[in-house]
């Protein structure tokens, strides 16, 4: 929201002009049969920023190109204001790596038009994304690639941002600096990605692809999916009220001779559409349908690591001793680069340490889920990704035909002799998924496997692994993931490795800086100092009482706290009823917030106490 003067779409309120950058009216585009525009409509103001959010293979990264000029509509209009710059990050890195990374960063200038501070607008953002600017894209990992053509994007203040899933291949720290980065923008932002937390903190609106059309929910996502659900709800209805009337129409449809003499035709016809709809509703696309065979328990110990060492030069790992136990579910987390995929390989025993010892244990079934899909094979097709020239698999004890298999990862049956290689990225994570899952597993090693994936997979795929009776081993950039799946966490810091209970926002409650006179001694002694707090003429009666009572209500909450949290560590928590670990999982999340918010209002009522 800005003072203008210039524009022709405008929306005055209160002094403040809204301006329209971009409309889209009545847009159609398909290819081939499938529709992936019909009568669609979206107006995109300056300042807003607004998620797209869709199922895989709706067509969101052809409406981004639609929406900066790169793709044309069948029919329909796309207007975008005089002027207007538009700059764009896609799914997919470079296939040029030859340059630098501040001639990369540079051509985001020459784009958008030259400049008169040319250098130091170069220099700002690759301080700012913090880049080596002389080093080469060929040298450079998937991470700071994905971040030098972000700055690139960035470079020309653009005032439109289009960003294609933006966290693929960037580690924790530097999602938390894109989030703060782009919260800070003037820009207008349209935004894909599948990382619900990044989308809940910057979405002004979210705008949902599904089945050509654009529906826009004002607010953030949380208040989207509860929207959603009321619509989904209504929409449900609506389909059995459909249902049951067509089922009438049915009945009346066969009647004998008689009830043909009599019936009109206008009716005849109506029962024809009726059929059409219905099978219209049946053919869109449904949900994925995710099973895991466990097979048979592995032993109790599924790794031990005794001061193992690994590194080239400078160790990535020193002198790591844990163990990884049946039913563990663990999250590794760390910057890129850090040794994480090191440390995967060392369990998997694809290397060996330096110094100290791995030892594996006994009766272990891998499915193991590399984010680089090397297991996947390009050239051949779907079906024989999955089950190699047969048409018939084995899951769970049953046989199941190839192409039944393959419909339960929403893939038609033209797909099956589809090249894997010609999939898009959501369509190759489903595909390398269905062939992990085609083989029964009881430890499951998951190296980022969000990328690309839309959100109700992987949604299906969080409520997949709560039910998984077996060992998980997990690393992700997606934090909500990561709150869903674990429950520790061993992460790369400060130059070590350090285990901490509980998932992502556990992690992060754990690290930071505990309030003033609150340290890190007993329960016991922490409570005695609290009580020394005496009554001052700042604190009204009441609120006197309320601090002298806090000790003991934290001391309740953490005593509570921990009993869960062992309790969720016990190795058959996750063998319990469904409704039971999730009411667990929540009562845990609500104990964390409100013991922040108790020590928050022990600190409030210290500081005025003591003046």
């Amino acid at each position: 929201m800005r003072f203008v003067t210039t524009y022709t779409s405008k929306r005055q309120v209160t002094g403040y002009v809204f301006l329209n950058i971009l409309s889209l009216n009545n847009a159609e585009l398909a290819y081939g049969e499938q529709k992936l525009l019909h009568g669609a409509a979206l107006t995109l103001v300056a300042g807003e920023r607004v998620a797209l959010v869709g199922r895989n293979g709706t067509g969101k990264s052809t409406l981004l190109r639609v929406l900066n000029g790169q793709s044309d509509l069948d029919d329909g209009e796309c207007w975008r204001a005089d002027g207007l710059r538009i700059a764009t990050l896609s799914q997919d890195l470079p296939k040029t790596l030859d340059q630098s990374i501040s001639a990369v960063v540079a051509a985001g200038l020459e784009t958008n038009g030259a400049s008169w501070d040319h250098d130091h607008k170069i220099e700002r953002i690759i301080d700012l994304l913090d880049l080596p600017a002389n080093q080469s894209m060929a040298a450079s990992s998937g991470g700071l690639r994905r971040r030098a053509m972000l700055a690139q994007a960035l470079v020309g203040e653009p005032d439109l941002l289009l960003l294609d899933e933006p966290t693929n291949h960037l580690d924790i720290p530097t999602i938390d600096a894109l989030q703060k980065l782009l919260l800070s923008l003037s820009s207008t932002l349209v935004l894909v990605s599948h990382d619900r937390t990044l989308v809940n903190n910057i979405a002004t609106r979210i705008v949902e692809l599904e089945h050509g059309t654009l529906t826009s929910y004002p607010g953030d996502f949380a208040q989207y999916r509860s929207r959603k659900d009321k619509t989904d709800q209504d929409e449900a209805s609506a389909n059995r009220k459909f249902d049951q009337n067509l089922a009438n129409e049915e009945v009346w449809i066969r009647q004998g001779i008689k009830a043909r003499r009599t019936r009109n035709e206008g009716r005849v016809r109506r029962l024809q559409a009726l059929r059409k709809e219905r099978a219209a509703r049946l053919s869109k696309q449904g949900n994925v349908k995710l099973k895991l065979d466990t097979g048979a328990q592995s032993g109790d110990i599924v790794a031990l690591l005794e001061h193992v060492t690994f590194g080239y030069g400078q160790p990535l790992i020193e002198d790591l001793s844990t163990q990884i136990s049946r039913n563990d579910r663990i999250a590794i987390i760390g910057a890129n680069g850090c040794g994480k995929s090191t440390l995967i390989r060392l369990i998997l025993g694809e290397l060996e340490p330096t110094e100290g010892k791995v030892t594996r244990g006994t009766k272990l079934r891998i499915a193991y889920f590399d984010q680089q899909r090397s297991l996947l094979k390009e050239a051949e097709t779907v079906r024989d990704n999955v089950c190699e020239g047969s048409d018939y698999l084995d899951i769970g004890g049953k046989k199941k035909h190839v192409a039944g298999y393959l419909a339960d990862f929403l893939f038609p049956s033209n797909y099956l002799n589809m090249p894997a290689g010609k999939l898009s990225g959501g369509e190759k994570n489903r595909l390398l998924m269905a062939k992990l899952f085609a083989q029964p597993a009881n430890f499951l090693i998951l190296d980022e496997p969000t990328n690309d994936l839309d959100i109700e997979t992987l949604e299906l795929f969080e409520e997949l692994l709560a039910d998984f009776a077996g060992t998980i081993l997990l690393v992700s950039h997606d934090r909500a993931f990561i709150d869903a799946v674990v429950t520790s966490t061993i992460v790369f810091e400060n130059g070590g490795l350090q285990e901490y209970v509980g998932g992502y926002t556990d992690w992060q409650h754990q690290t930071k800086p505990p309030p003033v006179e609150m340290t890190k001694g007993n329960a016991t002694s922490t409570k005695r100092s609290m009580r020394k707090i005496k009554t001052n003429q700042r604190l009204g009666y009441k609120e006197q009482r309320e601090l002298d009572a806090l000790p003991e209500q934290i001391e309740k909450l953490e005593h509570e706290q921990t009993e869960i949290q062992t309790e969720i560590m016990a190795g058959d928590f996750y063998q319990k009823p469904e409704d039971e670990i999730k009411e667990k999982l929540a009562h845990l999340k609500t104990l964390n917030v409100d013991i922040e918010t108790a020590y928050n209002r022990w600190q409030s009522l210290s500081e005025r106490s003591e003046g």
